[in-house]
């Protein structure tokens, strides 16, 4: 019998609802007159229920309590936006009641006293049984669910803890047994009506009292520092343990609310997420044309959905990959359907496809995400490397200025500062090039450097993931080698605001806080995947790579940096340089890209980019004599 009431309460129609409405304000009404006229011997009754007064007041109640938006909730969902548009709804109701009674018959035989108590007495017949149904059906949910729900412990008993009960509560599929607080104001209270049961150390005694079968990390806004400390206690329960995602994934649609996530790796790295100037962002992008070369990677896809996302018009997309540049078309069509999406198949090194798509697209911004990136790789493919880095970049940058475009950005690495290997010269090259074509244009040029970018294709995450997932053995370089690390969707917005921040010949890179160890990393990683560094899976150190080297930096030391109107982006000035020296390298280079002739094009990018410090030697024809690169187990035994 209790379901069957439980069951057809949820179909009550928006009619019913209106119907219980109408039936309150009537009875607030009626009886607040009957209480006072009580009071007064020889007070007639007649016509008390229901009179022409009556129909008023329940009319222009009901339009009042429709105009506040209080039909547009549901029973179920009864909250605090309701309560609040039912006492709006009172005051103003009771308030028109008062004008219109004083204008018909200055309020005739209506009492001060009625108004005056009116809003409250409905306030409470019209609150009340939306929160004991709200209450009672919460209670019959959790109840229902309790015999096949997970027991789960929450760490953290802040918003995230509390929204997070009400959705356990709501869906049945989880059933709370209390928080962990580290907070001392905490200690002793209660949240939603469960107790805070102790600290983050108390976390393997909680659970073990507590039958937990689950533990949730419900601190979106975390410090790396201190995920990492609540992971080693989670861990040491050897329980499963999810989190909670943050506002900004959820707004940005990587995540859905409520949603429980695994701990990602970016969660440990101890700095927190930087939040773009969106208004600047979508002042910039919206109702714009823009292209995208090398859309279909991990830098470019993520970059067409972010300009989907913030208002452009038209989207653009240059890849030589057939099933990257389909997998981002399909993915933009299915969730962006009023972007147009063009698709633009071939190299973006040839200047007849560039012009195409110049005419096409007619872009108000080009991002210019096209390039080859793997260290290891390019130290034995200097020509690819020129040809695709260097000579593309000039490609793209010149269909840019004969079209008028706004904006050009190149996506550059923090390699390009000081660089030892191919990849930072080539990408220090193309950074010249882009200042020499920039002097006296009206298109403005625009320089962004990242650190490694977490999860990009061929990066070092997906690569130990892999490893992990094998069993192991995890290979790292160096124990001290260190880097700066970004994410995707990080990556993008900066280069978004580096747009909107408009800035001629700029070069922006962003505040990415300390440097981290690789071997961290690593051993984070193997934690996240439930287990032990060292004993579950083993590291090895393998040397550095051809190419690589202990510590990148961010800006050259002629580089002047200062800040933006971004907290956490920085601003370098641009070297000096003569645009024609680097012009005719590029032309050299184009001319010995034909032949092939490695040699000569390594003589070429040394000259033009002094800083240039190669750890391999290219004198020798076919040949790469790395003259850094010794294993680590190896440099530790000559020293020993």
């Amino acid at each position: 019998m209790r379901r069957f009431y439980v069951n057809w309460l949820n179909l009550l129609p928006k009619s019913s609802v209106i119907a219980h409405d109408l039936f309150m304000v009537w009875l607030v009404w009626t009886g607040l007159n009957f209480v006072r006229l009580t009071n007064y011997s020889g007070a007639s009754l007649d016509n008390l229920w229901f009179n022409g007064t009556v129909v008023y007041v329940v009319a222009v109640q009901m339009i009042v309590l429709w105009a506040v938006g209080l039909y547009r909730g549901l029973w179920r969902f009864a909250s605090m936006p309701d309560f609040a548009n039912i006492v709006k709804g009172s005051v103003i109701g009771v308030l028109l009641i008062a004008m219109g009674l004083v204008l018909y018959n200055r309020l005739g035989t209506t009492s001060r006293i009625v108004l005056l108590c009116y809003p409250f007495a409905l306030t409470a017949f019209l609150g009340t049984p939306r929160l004991f149904y709200r209450a009672y059906k919460d209670h019959y949910t959790t109840q229902a669910a309790n015999a096949n729900a997970v027991r789960t412990l929450i760490v953290g008993a802040g918003n995230a803890g509390d929204a997070l009960v009400r959705d356990m509560r709501r869906f049945g599929t989880y059933v709370p047994v209390g928080f962990l607080d580290d907070s001392p104001r905490m200690r002793g209270a209660k949240v939603q009506g469960l107790p805070i049961l102790g600290t983050v150390a108390d976390l393997t005694t909680v659970a073990r009292e507590t039958a937990t079968k689950l533990i949730v990390i419900a601190m979106p806004s975390v410090s790396g520092e201190g995920m990492q400390k609540i992971l080693a206690a989670c861990e040491a329960t050897g329980l499963p343990f999810r989190t909670v995602p943050n506002l900004e994934d959820v707004l940005e649609g990587r995540s859905l609310p409520g949603e429980l996530k695994e701990v990602a790796i970016e969660d440990l790295l101890g700095r927190q997420p930087i939040m773009p100037d969106w208004n600047a962002i979508r002042g910039w992008l919206g109702g714009r044309s823009v292209l995208v070369t090398g859309g279909g990677g991990s830098i470019g896809s993520e970059l067409c959905r972010q300009c989907a996302r913030n208002g452009a018009i038209r989207i653009a997309i240059v890849e030589l990959d057939e099933l990257a540049m389909i997998t981002i078309c399909s993915q933009l069509a299915r969730e962006f359907p009023h972007v147009e999406v063009m698709q633009l198949l071939g190299n973006c090194g040839d200047p007849a496809l560039m012009e195409h798509a110049m005419n096409k697209a007619r872009p108000d911004a080009v991002f210019h995400a096209a390039a080859y990136k793997q260290v290891p790789l390019l130290e034995t493919h200097l020509r690819e490397a020129i040809r695709n880095n260097v000579l593309a970049t000039e490609t793209v940058a010149r269909a840019c200025l004969e079209a008028k475009v706004t904006n050009f950005v190149l996506v550059s690495t923090d390699k390009a500062v000081d660089p030892v290997n191919v990849l930072g010269a080539s990408k220090r090259l193309a950074e010249m090039s882009c200042q020499a074509l920039a002097k006296g244009q009206s298109t403005r040029f625009t320089t962004v450097r990242f650190g490694n970018v977490l999860d990009s294709a061929g990066s070092v995450v997906p690569t130990f993931r892999e490893q992990i997932r094998r069993g192991g053995p995890v290979t790292v370089t160096d124990p001290d080698v260190t880097r700066y690390f970004m994410t995707i969707p990080e990556a993008c917005q900066l280069i978004l605001q580096a747009m909107a921040l408009g800035q001629q010949e700029a070069i922006f890179t962003l505040d990415m806080g300390e440097a981290v160890p690789i071997r961290l990393l690593a051993e984070q990683m193997i934690r996240l995947a439930g287990k032990t560094p060292g004993k579950d899976v083993s590291i090895v150190y393998t040397g550095l790579r051809p190419g690589e080297k202990l510590h990148e930096t961010l800006f050259h030391s002629d580089e002047n940096y200062r800040s933006t109107s971004h907290p956490k982006i920085l601003q370098a000035l641009p070297r000096e340089l003569q645009p024609s020296d680097v012009l005719k390298a590029l032309d050299s280079m184009r001319v010995e890209v034909s032949k092939y002739d490695e040699n000569r094009l390594a003589e070429l990018l040394t000259a033009t980019v002094p800083e240039f410090r190669p750890q391999a030697d290219y004198s020798k024809p076919g040949r790469r004599d790395y003259v850094t690169v010794v294993p680590f187990e190896a440099r530790r035994a000559r020293k020993t």
